[in-house]
């Protein structure tokens, strides 16, 4: 049974690089020929593996980061070919947000092992235009960061962030946001807002500490206007989720939501989406995800 294997070199500062050929071993050994997509762009990346699922590959194998899992994503959501998702890189939050194990050979022999018994696990996806992602949604603030550090060649890895994170803080302002919630439309003054289809991002930082994949359901976090001190001194509560019990932060539920502001852009999967306005929404079941529930 051939698998289409799409692999990030550069995930992880190279970890997934380092991982491929176990990787490849385990699927080999768990029955399957493992078919390496020569991608080294992004856009190569989705055009590759949406071709292997048109020609009816039975799933498709993603090694990396969120990334990594985000191109794979633009081919199989809204299809019945599943996706396994192997954590080789930074931040790797669906994985966690998934039980899937963190060792990228037991994960892809878990993978294997679902796909030759047929069993799959079924999660929502957020679509925003034409393009589908999997973890949180994010524009203001932080993707004010992802942008900057996109845009940074040094220093590499999560110092490229620190650096993008002193540079935004320095020129921080706060946007006013029309949000729409399910039809529900208010303006609002915001440092950021993070509509989560899992808990968390940036690598396992619980934005959305409430948010589930499979609920049919965002989570909306919205954090209004602070001072540079604030949201300094909030950013560490990230990591356990106690944020949301800040004044200034509130968390809502919604199945669609609206976003219009001049000059805003948003990220998902720690990558580039779309600039405001924009509509996006959960599709409940949109991805068969191979390997879940084994941490």
């Amino acid at each position: 049974m051939d698998v289409a294997v799409l692999v990030s070199p550069s995930a992880g500062r190279g970890k997934a690089s380092t991982a491929t050929g176990g990787v490849l071993a385990a699927l080999r050994a768990g029955g399957l020929t493992p078919q390496v997509l020569d991608a080294t762009t992004r856009d190569d990346a989705e055009r590759q593996a949406a071709k292997a699922v048109a020609g009816g590959v039975p799933a498709v194998v993603a090694v990396g980061g969120d990334g990594t899992v985000h191109a794979a994503l633009q081919a199989v959501a809204g299809t019945t070919t599943p996706l396994a998702v192997v954590p080789a890189g930074t931040g790797n939050d669906l994985a966690l947000a998934l039980g899937i194990p963190a060792d990228p050979v037991a994960a892809a022999a878990a993978a294997a092992a679902d796909l030759l018994d047929g069993r799959t696990t079924a999660i929502d996806a957020g679509r925003t235009g034409d393009r589908w992602w999997a973890t949180v949604l994010c524009c203001g603030f932080d993707s004010a960061v992802s942008d900057r550090a996109n845009r940074l060649r040094w220093p590499r890895g999560r110092r490229r962030y620190d650096v993008a994170i002193l540079a935004e803080l320095a020129r921080m302002r706060s946007h006013d946001v029309t949000l729409v919630l399910d039809g529900v439309q208010s303006s609002v003054p915001v440092t950021l807002i993070a509509v989560g289809n899992t808990s968390t991002y940036g690598g396992a930082l619980r934005i959305c500490p409430g948010a589930q994949p499979d609920d049919g359901m965002f989570d909306v976090t919205v954090v209004a206007p602070m001072s540079r001190r604030q949201l300094v001194s909030t950013r560490p509560r990230l990591a356990e989720g106690t944020h949301v019990d800040h004044p200034l932060v509130t968390v809502h539920r919604a199945r669609r939501v609206e976003l219009s502001c001049t000059g805003v852009s948003t990220w998902a999967d720690g990558e580039p989406v779309a600039p405001l306005p924009v509509v996006t929404e959960c599709v409940p079941g949109a991805v068969h995800v191979l390997g879940a529930g084994r941490r």
